[in-house]
């Protein structure tokens, strides 16, 4: 691995299945009775979040707190960015005060590329704009490798809201190394700029037909939040109307199982019940939400291993 986590593109194959191989023994930790190691006693872990979040910062917390790190959790109304001061100012101030490893989350996509320029510090994407969000990529991967036993050829179904989702992006750059077989499905609306051009290289089907998605078999059904609070148009008539078209539905539950009574639905969460998923599906008993959640605490416990304890780790 590199000295930061900035994009799913700066990991091979190797690397996943290494930060999966290592999140697989820190998933045995959350079962102790006494959820404790060493590893990173004396490291210091700052969470600067710009946005909301319950999922990766609380499982950042977790994770570097399981590990024995002093883990600090900054959010953008707390900074004195909310006073005016500049991105870099605010990053090299927190830095300078002996931080290992900065995690961090940004509505601007590219932020943080272009804090790891400025830092000493480890910089570890969470979630970056409409751009990227790495570490939920593989802990959705490592859900999936937990549940088939493998990640080679999988057939995948992303739905919803593509055009806001940065976990799209880093899912894709992530399943591409194992061959899985990956169909994209929304309205047109919600489809990205270039994503028809990036499929025909990268190989992966795009449509806005959820049912013709269903029609064969799949292995993962992931199904994206409807991003209201960055949608400043009418990207689809009403609710009702999107859930019709797009949202899992109870019928589409039984289609899904009855093409592979082995199907997993994910979901990376936060969830809009009633919307792009019904209650029904969200708590399926092919439901692996919940197990994405555990899953997330493993997963960067690992990442927060190798950057910052594991081999090539600057010490």
């Amino acid at each position: 691995m590199n000295r930061h986590l900035l994009s799913m593109a700066d990991l091979s194959r190797d690397d996943i299945l290494a930060l999966l191989d290592t999140a697989t023994q820190m998933h045995e930790v959350q079962h102790r009775q006494v959820k404790k190691l060493p590893t990173l006693r004396g490291r210091t872990v700052i969470n600067l979040f710009f946005e909301d979040s319950t999922r990766t910062r609380s499982s950042f917390e977790i994770a570097g707190k399981w590990m024995s790190a002093d883990t600090i959790n900054i959010s953008g109304k707390g900074s004195s960015t909310s006073k005016g001061e500049s991105l870099r100012d605010t990053v090299l101030t927190i830095c300078a005060m002996g931080v290992d490893a900065l995690v961090m989350r940004h509505s601007a996509s590219g932020a943080a590329h272009q804090v790891a320029g400025w830092v000493d510090a480890a910089v570890i994407n969470a979630g970056d704009g409409m751009h990227e969000h790495p570490s939920q990529a593989l802990l959705d991967a490592y859900t999936m490798r937990q549940h088939h036993g493998r990640l080679d050829g999988l057939r995948v179904a992303i739905v919803g809201d593509l055009l806001h989702s940065r976990v799209v992006r880093s899912n894709l750059l992530c399943l591409r190394n194992f061959g899985a077989e990956i169909t994209l499905v929304a309205p047109p609306t919600l489809m990205p700029s270039g994503i028809r051009e990036w499929s025909q290289a990268d190989g992966f089907a795009i449509t806005n037909d959820l049912d013709e998605a269903l029609s064969h078999p799949l292995d993962v059904l992931m199904m994206l939040r409807v991003q209201r609070e960055r949608m400043s148009g009418g990207f689809f008539p009403t609710e009702r109307e999107y859930t019709d078209a797009y949202g899992l539905t109870r019928e589409r539950l039984a289609t899904l199982m009855s093409r592979n009574d082995k199907a997993l639905i994910a979901h990376p969460g936060p969830m809009n019940r009633g919307l792009e998923i019904a209650p029904e599906a969200a708590d399926a008993a092919s439901s692996v939400i919940l197990d994405q959640v555990s899953a997330g605490v493993a997963v960067r416990m690992s990442i927060l291993y190798h950057l910052l304890a594991g081999e090539g780790a600057e010490q």
